[in-house]
């Protein structure tokens, strides 16, 4: 029988495989690869330390050395498997996660045969679905049905990889039209590029998307917000920690009273593209090799654009 080795995409996931009773060895990947700074090569102390520093700072999260380092020595002894199986899901958060850990494996030199099951649109459901929401049915049938990757793919893998670490993020262009095994690649390459502010309101996509929100329906408090973003949140998949920054950084924009959350005066020009809004907000976030501020999305160009706005 094979020995298999299932990297999945959190704890509540490989806590439900085990129920499943699904064989193998599990390594579970903790970590938000979309948000703060990456370095090309995963496997080395510079980032593990550029990480640690990242997490403290902007979500007050201390990373337990121990228990990493336990989960990542699963690799060191890679030759006692006779394949890998990565579970990732449909969107950003997960496909960036999962770059990382297939350009982890080639740093390592792991040649093994490497699997992907990933969720996403189910037949028959309205909304795309994560991996740990599927029944157990449809989770097992998603492991049956298993995608080998390609050689082509591992390469893409790479070359994405590198990218996002790099400083030029419009390289991602042409791979947004590139087919490949990772059949929502694409949309998470646009949903990326649309994270930096929009160069006329500085919003960027999702922010528009929490302020729209805010204007369009009867919003109680800001956790009923959250709850509405976390299931219209389109391709980032998002978790609560990132959502509650970005609705913390927006409070500006809101009037806050005891019965609801309305957007104020300045919340409706930001919305009607008056006035660019990306330094009031005072995100800047950085993404892999870039921070967000240096950049905007020019839609009319389709692409991102230096700002020389952070001068002013």
């Amino acid at each position: 029988m094979a020995e298999i080795l299932h990297i999945t995409n959190g704890s509540v996931l490989t806590k439900y495989l085990r129920e499943l009773d699904v064989q193998g060895e599990f390594l579970t990947w903790q970590e938000m690869l979309c948000e703060g700074p990456t370095i090309a090569h995963i496997n080395s102390e510079e980032f593990f330390m550029i990480r640690k520093e990242f997490l403290n700072e902007y979500y007050d999260i201390e990373i337990n050395e121990n228990e990493l380092k336990q989960e990542l020595a699963k690799l060191n002894d890679a030759d006692k498997y006779d394949e890998i199986v990565l579970w990732f899901e449909y969107d950003l958060f997960c496909h960036i996660n999962m770059l990382g850990v297939i350009s982890l494996l080639h740093q390592k030199e792991i040649k093994l045969p490497l699997y992907l099951v990933c969720s996403g649109r189910i037949e028959g459901e309205k909304h795309f679905k994560g991996l740990a929401e599927l029944t157990s049915d449809q989770l097992l049938n998603h492991y049956q049905n298993k995608i080998e990757l390609t050689k082509d793919d591992k390469d893409l893998a790479l070359s994405l990889w590198r990218t996002y670490c790099g400083k030029d993020h419009n390289l991602f262009k042409p791979y947004i039209v590139q087919n490949s095994s990772f059949k929502y690649m694409s949309n998470c390459l646009k949903a990326h590029l649309r994270r930096f502010p929009d160069s006329k309101s500085g919003l960027n996509i999702l922010e528009k998307n929490i302020l729209e929100i805010v204007r369009d329906k009867d919003i109680k408090s800001k956790h009923h917000l959250l709850g509405y973003i976390l299931n219209y949140q389109g391709y980032y998949g998002y978790g609560d920690l990132q959502l509650e920054r970005m609705i913390d950084n927006l409070s500006v924009y809101f009037e806050t009273s005891v019965e609801k959350l309305t957007l104020s005066r300045t919340g409706h020009e930001a919305l009607l593209k008056i006035k660019n809004v990306s330094l009031e907000i005072n995100n800047n976030m950085t993404y892999g090799g870039l921070k967000r501020l240096d950049y905007q999305y020019n839609k009319d160009q389709n692409k991102l654009v230096k700002t020389n706005i952070n001068v002013y």
